[in-house]
């Protein structure tokens, strides 16, 4: 797929595409002989994977961190990735129950000034 096909089915800019591609976070798994990029559903779905950690607020160094964990599992490598793993997903529960939280507070501030 080209970037603009991957930007559409992954809800992100073309401009965060290329950013992530520049800082090596996503990169395109091919070009085209006139250098345009070149993305497989694998890596619109690591994509798509990226954008789900976004409102958990984890760094582009935490992003980074879960794709090789991802990549070490999957390459069948016996170092703990399986453990981090699980780390990655109590955490993000954690930070999803911390947004619970933050939604219910909002709830109630809304509702304050309907009152007011």
């Amino acid at each position: 797929m080209h970037i603009g096909e991957v930007a559409d089915r992954a809800g992100l800019s073309l401009r965060t595409i290329r950013h992530y591609d520049e800082i090596g976070l996503v990169a395109p798994s091919g070009r085209t002989d006139g250098g345009f990029r070149l993305y497989s559903p694998a890596d619109l779905g690591r994509l798509v994977l990226i954008k789900n950690m976004k409102p958990l607020g984890y760094s582009l160094e935490q992003m980074s961190e879960l794709l090789s964990v991802i990549d070490s599992r999957a390459s069948g490598a016996d170092d703990g990735a399986e453990e981090a793993l699980e780390a990655f997903r109590q955490d993000a529960v954690q930070r999803r129950e911390r947004l619970v939280v933050q939604l219910a507070k909002a709830d109630e501030f809304i509702a304050e000034l309907g009152s007011v």
